[in-house]
């Protein structure tokens, strides 16, 4: 991550906001703590570690890079947040939520997606599983 991505002062989220912006997936590696836990819409067990969180997230950049995503709502705590995003792929609007635990050291330890209504959960399986060679 370049030093203009990563502020040791900046809050996670707003690193958070900073990599989707960019695009930049490098950027994980410092915002990720080692044994990271990620929540998939559609993997039934929780994927523990940065290597495979990494893994999830990086392809969710290529497959949410679109002109439409946008945050439409957040709502933050000390060491928690919410984030509502939208956006429309392949003509169908995908509606979710990002829920992220950070630690006093502010690195991600628990990244939950959700992801509404059905037909958009199916559509991001078939494109995540694409992106992940799956």
């Amino acid at each position: 991550m370049n030093p203009e991505t990563r502020n040791l002062n900046a809050h996670p989220i707003d690193i958070w906001h900073r990599l989707i912006e960019t695009g930049d997936a490098a950027g994980l590696d410092a915002l990720l703590a080692e044994e990271v836990v990620f929540h998939s819409p559609v993997v039934h067990a929780p994927q523990v570690g940065k290597e495979i969180t990494k893994k999830y997230l990086s392809a969710a950049f290529l497959v949410f890079k679109q002109p439409s995503f946008q945050y439409i709502r957040e709502i933050r705590s000390d060491h928690d947040a919410m984030l509502e995003f939208q956006v429309e792929i392949n003509h169908i609007l995908v509606n979710g939520v990002d829920l992220i635990k950070w630690d006093a050291a502010g690195k991600i330890t628990d990244f939950k997606v959700m992801i509404r209504p059905l037909k958009a959960v199916n559509l991001i399986h078939q494109l995540m599983s694409k992106a992940l060679g799956l």
